[in-house]
């Protein structure tokens, strides 16, 4: 595929995340004394763009960051894993994007985002990219932009026929015109729960609100929900695809592991169910390794099935 016609464009956030380890997560008012300390890459925009590049996608990422450290070295790291970074906005008001994140002896996590310039990245600064927004096979797009930017860039690929995944993370409601110019849509069990007011917590609940999301006019939907697999509802009925057993050490971005994957498995001209199971696989194995980023695999490590 021609540079500027990438298979895979993903809008989305950037940020740094700076993660401690701990015996477990704390109540509130209390302190722990925790352990490991890591700062890497994070921000979901950037690790699904990290997911998808490193299992063969051709990747453009459109985000925006500050005019600081943080942000040359996150566009340093795109560009070293491969990523296209021409797209990149910087913010010379508001700084880049940190997350600060606990992950407990569980592998789950809690995590509080300070925007920065990610809540800057508007229409405006996705004009010049408005082509490549058209031509891409797949978009990937999530929550922790403006909605106004979601909405406007659902418009333009609606009116281009092409394929938009959205991953409504961290979850809000969402309008119903927005919803029905989504392709594919892929809330965990909370983000589902918060769209449809049905309280997820097993395959039934699951499949009742998939059905709800259907009502609203998404016409495929994917509910992950952990290490149980994901929930697919493409055709008629639901297939509940599971996800490999393993040994969990951190959680923290595997859910942008699998949509990074998903995306890059519809490009590639998977069937969605393939693209489901080859999104569990990725995912599983990233909650194997620390960090968000760091914990994506490479397409050597995992086949496509």
């Amino acid at each position: 595929m021609q540079a500027n016609h990438p298979s895979i464009v993903v809008v989305g956030s950037s940020n740094t995340d700076m993660v401690v380890n701990s015996p477990r997560l704390p109540s509130p008012g209390e302190t722990i004394l925790g352990g490991h300390f890591l700062m890497n890459g994070g921000g979901k925009g950037a690790n699904q763009a990290v997911a998808a590049v490193r299992l063969g996608g051709n990747v453009t990422l459109i985000a925006k960051t500050g005019d600081d450290i943080f942000g040359r070295q996150a566009i340093d790291a795109f560009r070293a894993e491969g990523i296209d970074t021409r797209y990149m906005a910087t913010d010379q008001d508001n700084p880049s994007g940190i997350a600060l994140i606990t992950v407990d002896d569980k592998g789950e996590n809690t995590i509080v985002v300070a925007a920065g310039a990610n809540a800057a990245l508007v229409p405006a600064d996705l004009i010049h990219a408005k082509g490549i927004l058209q031509g891409a096979v797949v978009v990937l797009v999530q929550l922790e932009i403006p909605l106004e930017t979601v909405e406007w860039l659902a418009k333009i690929r609606e009116e281009s026929n092409g394929i938009l995944i959205l991953n409504p993370a961290p979850a809000r409601q969402l309008s119903e015109t927005l919803l029905q110019r989504i392709s594919i849509i892929t809330p965990n069990e909370t983000e589902a729960t918060i769209l449809t007011g049905i309280q997820v917590q097993d395959k039934v609940t699951a499949t009742r609100a998939a059905k709800k999301l259907r009502e609203k006019g998404i016409k495929k939907i994917i509910i992950t929900m952990g290490a149980e697999g994901a929930l697919l509802l493409d055709k008629d009925e639901p297939e509940f695809i599971q996800a490999p057993k393993v040994k969990a050490v951190d959680t923290t971005a595997a859910g942008d592991v699998f949509n990074g994957a998903l995306a890059l498995g519809i490009a590639e001209g998977l069937s969605l169910a393939e693209a489901v199971r080859f999104g569990c696989q990725a995912a599983s194995l990233s909650v194997t390794r620390r960090g968000a980023q760091t914990s994506a695999p490479f397409r050597h490590e995992i086949a496509l099935k």
